[in-house]
C-alpha cells in the first residue's frame, strides 16, 4: 500500500501550521464566503476536552446531498480523529452552514468520488497525488486507486 508523504511528515508546525489555520479568521468574522465554495470550515468536537475545534479543508466534490472531503494527514489528523470520536459536526462552506454527521467512506465509494474529481481536475489531482503520496503511479486510474485507498475520504451530508 502507497504510504501518505504527508502522515510521515507530521502534522504541521510553526508558520505552515499558521498558513493552514489562516482561514479560520475569515470563517469566524464570517467572511468565509469569500473562499467560495472549493473551502470549507468544519466545527467538530475534540475527543478529549470536548471543547469546539475548526478545520479548513478543501472540497474534493461537491454534490446536491453532500460534500467530499480527504484527511491527506490521513490518521494523524486531528480533526479526523475527533470526528471519529464524534461524528456530529458543522460545516460552514460559501454562504451554507448545516449541521451533519461526518462519516469516512469505504475505498469502493472513494474510488467513484476521487475519479469525478480527477475527471473534472486532471493535472490539479496529479499534483495533489505527488503531494500526498510517496509513490503516486504513473496513470490516473493508478493515482485514483492509490488516493482511494490510502488517504481517508469523509462525506458530509447535507441533511
Amino acid at each position: 500500500m502507497a504510504r501518505s508523504r504527508l502522515e510521515a511528515a507530521g502534522s504541521p508546525t510553526g508558520i505552515q501550521r499558521l498558513g493552514y489555520r489562516a482561514p479560520i479568521a475569515l470563517y469566524r468574522t464570517r467572511l468565509g464566503f469569500l473562499l467560495g465554495t472549493r473551502f470549507l470550515m468544519l466545527e467538530h468536537h475534540g475527543r478529549k476536552s470536548g471543547k469546539t475545534r475548526r478545520t479548513v479543508l478543501e472540497v474534493v466534490t461537491k454534490r446536491p446531498d453532500a460534500l467530499y472531503v480527504a484527511a491527506a494527514w490521513k490518521r494523524k489528523a486531528q480533526w479526523l480523529k475527533n470526528i471519529e470520536a464524534d461524528p456530529h459536526v458543522t460545516v460552514h462552506c460559501g454562504f451554507e452552514r448545516f449541521d451533519t454527521v461526518a462519516l469516512v467512506i469505504d475505498p469502493d465509494a472513494a474510488r467513484t468520488v476521487i475519479g469525478e474529481y480527477a475527471a473534472r481536475h486532471p493535472r490539479a489531482f496529479a499534483g495533489l497525488a505527488r503531494f500526498m503520496l510517496d509513490e503516486p503511479g504513473e496513470t490516473i486510474p493508478e493515482r485514483v486507486e492509490l488516493v482511494a485507498t490510502t488517504i481517508p475520504l469523509i462525506e458530509l451530508p447535507r441533511q
